[in-house]
């Protein structure tokens, strides 16, 4: 079952998506939590290479890949059997998932490329819209909306914004924090890759908090009112603020 809410994130469209995410978990579309998912990584830099390695930990399989074959070998090598290395397009036809997390001036040419094999795929976009790196794209996908521009640069991809607002440094510790979970915002339009990528956000320690369709993606970048580390219950309430 594939359940896509499409349209303005409104308060009716939000409920409908919460509404779709919790019968798409409730139905047991994502696999059960002690089975391994598959997850091809294109861009396996400070993000790609530390959020597949946390994955890896967690019991998961992970396909690196990147313009480094050389030094995806050498990251597989150390990270043991369930590691792996490989071209792009390899990665995307391992992974049940696919984490994109290149800059953001790359994103098209990974969307002309992929086309095919990223069609019909949960992918998580990581990836950010950074003017003084990435020039008029970036200027262009903030004007348009981080999440409505990744939509369009990688067509027919099921995807899922987050890990976009909290340093690559801090990621390894929320692993190993006891206490009460730090919130991660996510944006989307398809019902069953939040569920998915949701359970590999949990797998890293953080708790995902649904602020609304790929509309809302804009507000997930650095240096929005989201950007930083939040509780959960705070990520909401700044959401409701936000159009």
């Amino acid at each position: 079952m594939k359940t896509r809410i499409e349209g303005n994130c409104d308060r009716r469209g939000f409920l409908k998506l919460a509404a779709a995410i919790a019968m798409a978990a409730g139905a047991g579309v994502v696999r059960a939590a002690d089975a391994k998912l598959k997850i091809g990584v294109v861009g396996s830099g400070r993000i790609g290479g530390t959020l597949g390695e946390i994955w890896i930990k967690a019991g998961n399989e992970v396909m690196f890949s990147s313009l480094d074959i050389e030094q995806d070998k050498a990251l597989a090598a150390k990270l043991g059997p369930n590691a792996k290395a490989g071209s792009s397009r390899e990665a995307v036809g391992f992974g049940d998932v696919v984490l994109i997390a290149v800059p953001f001036a790359a994103l098209r040419q990974v969307g002309k490329d992929l086309a095919d094999v990223l069609k019909g795929k949960v992918v998580i976009d990581a990836s950010n819209p950074i003017v003084a790196r990435d020039g008029e794209i970036a200027t262009w996908a903030r004007e348009k909306g981080a999440g409505l521009a990744s939509a369009e640069l990688l067509p027919g991809a099921r995807i899922v914004r987050a890990f976009n607002a909290i340093g690559y440094a801090r990621l390894p510790g929320f692993s190993q924090n006891k206490g009460a979970r730090t919130g991660m915002p996510v944006a989307g339009d398809d019902a069953n890759a939040i569920v998915t990528a949701s359970r590999l956000i949990r797998d890293v320690g953080l708790e995902p908090v649904l602020v609304g369709t790929l509309v809302m993606g804009k507000h997930l970048i650095p240096g929005t009112p989201l950007g930083g580390e939040h509780t959960p219950e705070e990520i909401r309430r700044i959401a409701a603020t936000l159009k």
